[in-house]
C-alpha cells in the first residue's frame, strides 16, 4: 500500500482508502445492526409468549361457550320451553346446522380473498362479526309473543348466529397456521386453546345450566294435562321464570362473547404470509378437489367426521337422557357440568400422552376410552352416584376428542405445503371445510334423533316417557357413537402422517423458510450496498 500510494499519487490513494474504510465500516454497521434487531425479530417471531398463548386461546372459547349451550339445551328448550312440536325442532335443528355448514366454505373462500390490512387478514372478520352474532344470539333465547310464526322465528335467528359465528370462527381457527411458522408452537398454541375452549364448554354448561336449574319448570303428569291445562297453566307452573332464565343466561354469554373476542383481538398479532406470492383463488368446487385430493386430509376429515358424529350425538341427546330415562331432572345440569369440568382437568394430560407416544396413538387411546362409559351408564340401574363417577371417567375421553383432531390439522396442511410449494393461501379452505363436513352431518344426526324422539312419542315435559322414547335414547347415548367411534379409528389405520413424517415436513418447511430468509436478507444487503 506504501509503495503504491508513495509520490503524486498519495493524495488520491489516501481518498480511495478512506473511501473503502468508510464503505467497508458502512456494510460492517449495516450487517451488525442486522445481526442485533432482523435476526432475533426472527427467531423471535416464531415463538410465542405465554401472554399471547393465552389471549389467543381465550379467542376460541365463544365458540365453545354458545356450542355447548346450544348443543346441550336447544333441543330441551325448543321441546319444553318453546312447546315446539318434536318434528318442527327437528327441521330447526337440521335445517340451522345444515346451513352453519354450507357458510363455512363460503366465509372460508371469502377470508382467503381478503385483503391484507394493517391488523391482519383474519382478525377483522373476527372482530366485525362479534356485535350481530351476539344479537342473534341472544335472539334465539327469546320466546316471541306470536305462535303462528314461531317455527321461522328460531330457524331464522339460529341460521343467522351460525352464519356470523362462522365468520368468527373460521378466521379464527386458520389464525392457528399464522400465529407462529414453528410447528412446536402451534402445537403448543393449540394445547392452550383446547384447555380455555374446554373450559368454555364448562362455563357454557355452568352458565346455562345452573341459571335455568334454579326456575326450571316442573313436569306434567300425563298427556291429557298438557292438553287441557296448557293454557290456563303457564304461570302457575313457572314456565315464565324458565322463558327469563334462559333470558338471562344467554345475556351473561353475550358479555363473554364480547370481552373474548376483545382479548384476542388486542392481544394477538397475526404475522403476515411468506414473501412468496399467494396462489389464484379458487372456486367452490374446485376447493373441494384441492383439499380433498390430498390424501391425508381426506382421512382425517373422515377420521374428525365419525368420531364428532359420535361425540354430537351424546351431546345432543344426553339432557334429555339424564331427565327423562335416568330420571335426573333437577340434576342434569350438574352431571354435564362434571363432564365439562373433567374435560378441561384432561386436556393437560394429553398434550403430554401425544407428546410422549405420538397423535395417532393418542387418539386410539383417547376415543376408545369412552366406550366402557357409554356401556356402564345404559347398562346399569338409575344410580346417581354412579352417573356422577361415570361422568367424570367419560369427561377424560371428551378431552382427547377436543384437543387431537385439531391438532392433527395443521400437520396435514403442512403437508400439503411440502408436496405442492407454489401452492400457497389455502389455508382458510383447509379449516373451512373440515369444519364443513362435519357441522352437515352433525344437523342431519340431530335432525335424525329429534324425529326418532317424535316417532317414539315423546312427550314434552312429561314426567315420564313411553318405553319407546326410553330405548330410543339409549340408542343415541351409547350404541349410536360407539359404532361411530369404532369407524372413524378404522378410517385412522389408514392415515399416513406419522411422527416420522411429520418430523420430516418440519425439517423441509424450516429449510424452505431460512432458503426465503436468505434471499430476503441476500435482497436487503444489495439494496444497501446499492
Amino acid at each position: 500500500m506504501v509503495l503504491l500510494c508513495s509520490g503524486t499519487n498519495r493524495q488520491r490513494c489516501v481518498l480511495l482508502f478512506t473511501r473503502g474504510v468508510k464503505s467497508l465500516s458502512f456494510s460492517l454497521i449495516n450487517s451488525f445492526l442486522f445481526s442485533v434487531h432482523v435476526y432475533p425479530q426472527l427467531e423471535h417471531g416464531n415463538r410465542l409468549s405465554v401472554c399471547n398463548k393465552i389471549c389467543y386461546a381465550i379467542g376460541g372459547a365463544p365458540y365453545q361457550i354458545t356450542g355447548c349451550a346450544l348443543g346441550f339445551f336447544l333441543q330441551i328448550y325448543l321441546l319444553d320451553v318453546a312447546q315446539l312440536d318434536p318434528f318442527y325442532a327437528s327441521i330447526i335443528l337440521f335445517g340451522g346446522r345444515a346451513w352453519d355448514a354450507v357458510t363455512d366454505p363460503t366465509v372460508g373462500f371469502l377470508v382467503s380473498r381478503s385483503p391484507w390490512t394493517r391488523f391482519g387478514r383474519m382478525l377483522p372478520w373476527i372482530l366485525l362479526s362479534t356485535p350481530l352474532a351476539v344479537l342473534s344470539y341472544f335472539l334465539i333465547w327469546y320466546v316471541p309473543p306470536f305462535e303462528d310464526c314461531k317455527v321461522v322465528w328460531y330457524l331464522f335467528f339460529y341460521c343467522l348466529f351460525q352464519t356470523l359465528q362462522t365468520c368468527f370462527h373460521v378466521p379464527y381457527s386458520a389464525l392457528t397456521m399464522f400465529i407462529s411458522s414453528e410447528q412446536k408452537e402451534r402445537d403448543s398454541a393449540t394445547a392452550y386453546r383446547m384447555t380455555v375452549e374446554v373450559l368454555g364448554t364448562v362455563l357454557g354448561t355452568a352458565i346455562q345450566g345452573q341459571i335455568v336449574g334454579m326456575a326450571n319448570a316442573p313436569c306434567l303428569p300425563g298427556p291429557g294435562d298438557i292438553v287441557a291445562n296448557m293454557t290456563n297453566s303457564l304461570n302457575s307452573i313457572g314456565l315464565n321464570d324458565s322463558e327469563k332464565a334462559y333470558m338471562i343466561a344467554s345475556g351473561v354469554i353475550c358479555l363473554m362473547y364480547i370481552l373474548c373476542a376483545l382479548v384476542l383481538f388486542l392481544g394477538v398479532r397475526e404475522q403476515k404470509e411468506s414473501c412468496r406470492p399467494r396462489s389464484e383463488p379458487m372456486g367452490f368446487f374446485q376447493g373441494i378437489r384441492l383439499v380433498m385430493g390430498h390424501g391425508p386430509y381426506a382421512k382425517l376429515v373422515m377420521v374428525f367426521l365419525f368420531t364428532s358424529l359420535g361425540f354430537m350425538l351424546l351431546e345432543g341427546n344426553f339432557a334429555l337422557f339424564c331427565s327423562s330415562t335416568l330420571g335426573f331432572r333437577n340434576d342434569f345440569q350438574n352431571i354435564l357440568l362434571v363432564i365439562m369440568l373433567s374435560a378441561t382437568l384432561a386436556i393437560p394430560f394429553w398434550q403430554w400422552f401425544l407428546t410422549c407416544f405420538g397423535k395417532k396413538t393418542a387418539v386410539y387411546t383417547g376415543t376408545l376410552a369412552v366406550v366402557p362409559f357409554l356401556i356402564t351408564v345404559v347398562c346399569l340401574k338409575s344410580n346417581l352416584i354412579v352417573t356422577y363417577v361415570v361422568s367424570f371417567a367419560a369427561g377424560v375421553a371428551v378431552a382427547a376428542a377436543f384437543l387431537l383432531p385439531w391438532s392433527m390439522l395443521p400437520d396435514v396442511v403442512d403437508d400439503f405445503q411440502v408436496q405442492n410449494p407454489e401452492s400457497t393461501g389455502h389455508e382458510a379452505l383447509f379449516y373451512s371445510f373440515y369444519v364443513f363436513f362435519t357441522k352437515f352431518a352433525s344437523g342431519v344426526s340431530l335432525g335424525i334423533s329429534t324425529l326418532s324422539l317424535d316417532f317414539a312419542g315423546y312427550i314434552s315435559r312429561g314426567c315420564s316417557q313411553p318405553k319407546e322414547v326410553d330405548l330410543t335414547l339409549k340408542l343415541l347415548v351409547s350404541a349410536a357413537p360407539i359404532a361411530l367411534i369404532i369407524i372413524g379409528l378404522i378410517i385412522l389405520s389408514f392415515y399416513p402422517i406419522n411422527e416420522e413424517r411429520r418430523q420430516g415436513n418440519r425439517k423441509l418447511l424450516q429449510e424452505q423458510r431460512d432458503s426465503e430468509a436468505d434471499s430476503e436478507t441476500d435482497s436487503t444487503e444489495l439494496a444497501n450496498i446499492v
